[in-house]
């Protein structure tokens, strides 16, 4: 399949069957794209956390409790829906910066200081995009969550992670059951303009 058709078939699947994949697959597959997937100043201090198994339900029965604490019980019903898809997942991918990291690099090139904050945060998004869409050229389907501040302390305690790290976003991911209908998209003629 070619790059273009990938990027058209992607989307944020919510509805994953309980089809088994292999694990080493999924963890080579994010590992090679997190070497491969450019950084500021060739930075790297985009992280990675894979969550098979019992680690991936953890996640989610983490998140789930975390919203029963804070919502309605209309609203958790409704959220519970949701999260159960989530759990229905074959794994979750968690995206980290390794804060400390950027912060040394702010130190050292003073003049740039306040890019390497938002150069941080464009390159966890391109390498979340690049897995999303490797994943989906291998008929994998996921989408990308925002739990973070509800987790964020909890995740890094129950996985043992350093606390420098900070949580970008949570990926699941699993064979799809449904693919959702295409959004609608724009005129292009609103959100590009050429030069020549």
């Amino acid at each position: 399949m070619d790059y273009l058709e990938t990027l058209k078939k992607r989307r944020s699947i919510y509805d994953f069957t309980s089809e088994v994949i292999d694990p080493k697959m999924i963890d080579d597959l994010v590992g090679a794209v997190l070497t491969v997937t450019p950084s500021a100043y060739n930075a790297q201090t985009q992280r990675v956390v894979i969550l098979h198994n019992d680690n991936h339900l953890k996640l989610w029965d983490l998140i789930e409790q975390k919203i029963k604490d804070q919502v309605s019980a209309e609203a958790f019903g409704k959220a519970k829906k949701k999260l159960a898809g989530f759990k229905k997942a074959q794994g979750t991918i968690l995206y980290f910066d390794d804060h400390q990291e950027t912060k040394a690099l702010m130190e050292k090139f003073p003049l740039y200081k306040e890019a390497f904050q938002r150069w941080s945060v464009e390159q966890n998004g391109m390498l979340q995009v690049n897995v999303w869409n490797a994943l989906r050229a291998i008929d994998i389907g996921a989408s990308l969550q925002h739990y973070n501040e509800l987790i964020e302390t909890e995740v890094k305690e129950l996985f043992k992670l350093p606390k420098e790290w900070l949580l970008h976003a949570q990926m699941p991911y699993g064979k799809i059951e449904v693919v959702p209908d295409l959004k609608p998209k724009r005129d292009l003629s609103e959100r590009m303009k050429v030069m020549n």
